[in-house]
Parts: C-alpha cells; structure tokens; sequence
C-alpha cells in the first residue's frame, strides 16, 4: 500500500454522530471523499437527511438516521442500522455535543446532566455499541477539546468536564480495545472552528481566544477534516490513545 493509498477509506463504512451541522458535515463529506459510505445520525433528521444527500452527490451511500445519543438503546440501533445496510461498520466518529457557557452558581443540575449525558455518555454508548460489531482493523474517533485540557475564559464547568472526561475515556477504551479486539480509539481536541456552537460565542470572544495563538486565527474546516481522515484510516494504524490538538497552538499557552 502506497502511502497516498493509507488514506483512503474505500469499502468502509463510517458512523457520524451529531452530522446535522457544524464540523459534523465536514467530517461525514471528508469520510466520503475518501471512499467510505456513512451512517449520518442526529436529532434533526431532517437536516442529517440533507447531509446524506450530499454524501450521495459525492458517489458514496449514506442513510441517515435520528438518534439521541444520550440514549443507549438508540446507540445500539443506529449501530444496527449501519450493519442492516452495509453488513459491517468500520470507523466511529463521536462528534455529537451539546454546550453551555453559564456560570456554575447558575447553572441547573439539569442542564449540567445534560451536556455529560450527551458528550460523555453518548460518546460511552455509542463506543460501546460499535465496538461489539466492529471488525478487527477498525477507528473511534472522539471530538474532545482543547478545553479538555485547561478552561480559556468562559464559564462552561459542564463542558469542560465532558471533554476532559472524553479524553479519560479515549485512553482507558484504548488500552481495553486496541490489542484484544483490534480496534483503534483515538481524540481530536479541536480548538475553534466555524460551526454552530461557535456562532453563539461571538467574533469578540472568538477574537480574544485566538489572538494570542501563535497562527493567530479561527480554524478552517479543511484543517481539523484532514486531522480527522488522518484518524480514520491505516495512515494512523500505530496510532491509540492519543489525544491530537488541531488549535493552531492555543493549547501551548
């Protein structure tokens, strides 16, 4: 295999979560660019729908399917689904989020669950469901943060716990998984992207978090799609557990 050809992702097939919107449609076109067929899922179907359409303008098949990931059963459904469809599933992309940036003496215990249920536990579920179809050689890939690793000004206590929680969980599936079952589980930590969850912080904020990034700027969606691919396929096959920051260097500060 060439190395160009360590890249590609044909006759495999892709599961994407949180594919409606923001990075989750560039990470769905980018698997389908390089051959893979998806599974789209999402709560918006009629949007997730819309994604699957242009995976199929792309020449690749797609269902799309619409799934709460806080909800084991769902988890396994989708996985399900995938198998119905493809007779296999093969690379897992945990990209489903939710988030908040309120104050911790505000913030409802509800509205802390939810953001763990989501980010974390789907992410949980979601692995777990994959994994017990998934054949020896296969990806997860879950979409941590830079936050993750330390706060950058925001009161968002439940979603920094989740993706730091994310990246505990990316390590303790890879050490279970990757010499027993085969099967790879690595992180992006992505820094700011244009996405829907960006939108609602503002260019203010957006511009006090990067300026002082040595590349000085918010991240385009080819940069963390190429990391994302990198994941993917046989070009990281000596690759688990990692944890890989696509944030033009905020995470050096």
């Amino acid at each position: 295999m060439g190395l160009i050809e360590r890249f590609r992702l044909d006759g495999r097939v892709a599961i994407v979560t949180g594919a409606s919107s923001g990075l989750g449609v560039g990470f769905a076109e980018t698997l389908a660019e390089a051959g893979a067929d998806l599974v789209l899922g999402a709560r918006r179907i009629e949007k997730v729908e819309e994604v699957a359409q242009r995976v199929r303008a792309l020449g690749r098949e797609a269902i799309a399917i619409q799934i709460d990931v806080a909800d084991p059963l769902q988890c396994s459904a989708l996985v399900a689904a995938g198998v119905a469809k493809f007779g296999h599933v093969d690379v897992l992309v945990n990209n489903a989020g939710v988030g908040t940036a309120v104050p911790a003496l505000k913030e409802s215990p509800l509205d802390y669950s939810r953001v763990i249920d989501v980010n974390l536990k789907g992410a949980y579920w979601m692995a777990k469901a994959f994994a017990s179809s998934a054949p020896s050689g296969s990806s997860i890939i879950n979409i941590a943060s830079i936050l993750g690793f330390r706060p950058l000004g925001l009161p968002q206590a439940a979603y920094v716990s989740s993706k730091a929680g994310l990246i505990g969980l990316t390590k303790d599936l890879a050490a279970q998984w990757s010499g027993r079952k085969g099967i790879r589980v690595n992180a992006l930590a992505p820094g700011y992207f244009e996405s829907e969850m960006t939108d609602q912080l503002g260019a203010e904020i957006l511009e006090s978090v990067t300026s002082g990034a040595p590349i000085g700027r918010i991240g385009r969606p080819e940069e963390i799609n190429a990391a994302l691919l990198f994941l993917a396929s046989d070009a990281s096959s000596y690759c688990t557990g990692i944890v890989l920051p696509v944030d033009g260097g905020i995470s050096m500060h």
